[in-house]
């Protein structure tokens, strides 16, 4: 635990101070085409390395993916390529985003899978 000493006392934390970056081997693609298909997007980040998984965001009520989507690389080095390569190119007419997927935290319902 770490304590801050301050002009009205003591905060305790139980973080440290520094943060570590750890990047994932999972993507997250948004500004997708709403014509791309998960094949598509496997095909498209199979250049980069070994594709795990690749899918789309359905919505449940229309069936019609929601423009994002997530990769799945076998390493965290792959991944990074795939996202300095594809991050700001345009696919299908649309400016796509590439960025390394926020790992879902306990008790946290709002960060992506």
């Amino acid at each position: 635990m770490n304590v801050i000493a301050g002009t009205f006392g003591c905060l305790t934390t139980s973080k440290p101070f520094y943060s570590t970056v750890r990047f994932s081997s999972q993507l997250f693609i948004s500004r997708l085409s709403y014509y791309t298909t998960n094949e598509e997007l496997k095909r498209l980040f199979t250049p980069f390395g070994v594709v795990k998984g690749a899918r789309l965001v359905k919505d449940p009520r229309t069936r019609r993916h929601r423009g994002y989507g997530f990769v799945t690389f076998e390493t965290e080095v792959e991944a990074q390529k795939a996202l300095k390569a594809l991050n700001g190119r345009i696919v299908r007419s649309r400016l796509i985003f590439v960025e390394f997927a926020k790992s879902k935290r306990e008790g946290d319902a709002t960060s992506p899978t």
